[in-house]
């Protein structure tokens, strides 16, 4: 049997489809630093905080270019909505686990998370 060389860790490397172990639960820095945060980001805005959200969003729809200045009240009650949420020990550790299970399934099929969506919803690639 051939013993591969490579520069990569097996845990980033090895697996099924080569991209990592499947059932690899550590975290690179850029995943705990970048990918959670985002990941964070985007639930807060589609499920924590979707009213302030969509009145900071129209508001500075409704003013243009002085939404810097007339929107400051809207901004102001997102944004407090969103730290609630960005240092919430139980939503941190919720979006860790996602992040972690979508990455895991990634490894082991090949097919991002994006794409696996969009079988799911019949569509055609």
């Amino acid at each position: 049997m051939k013993e591969e060389c490579s520069v990569l860790s097996p845990k980033l490397s090895g697996g099924p489809k080569g991209l990592g172990d499947p059932d690899d639960r550590s975290l690179r820095r850029v995943e705990k630093d970048v990918m959670v945060p985002k990941l964070m980001r985007d639930r807060v805005k589609a499920e924590k905080c979707v009213d302030e959200v969509k009145e900071f969003h129209d508001c500075c729809l409704n003013t243009g270019i002085l939404h810097v200045v007339k929107c400051r009240r809207e901004n102001d009650k997102m944004q407090d909505c969103m730290k609630k949420w960005y240092y919430n020990d139980d939503f941190i550790k919720e979006c860790t686990e996602q992040y972690l299970d979508e990455r895991s399934e990634f490894r082991k099929t090949g097919v991002p998370k994006k794409q696996r969506n969009v079988r799911l919803q019949g569509g055609s690639m």
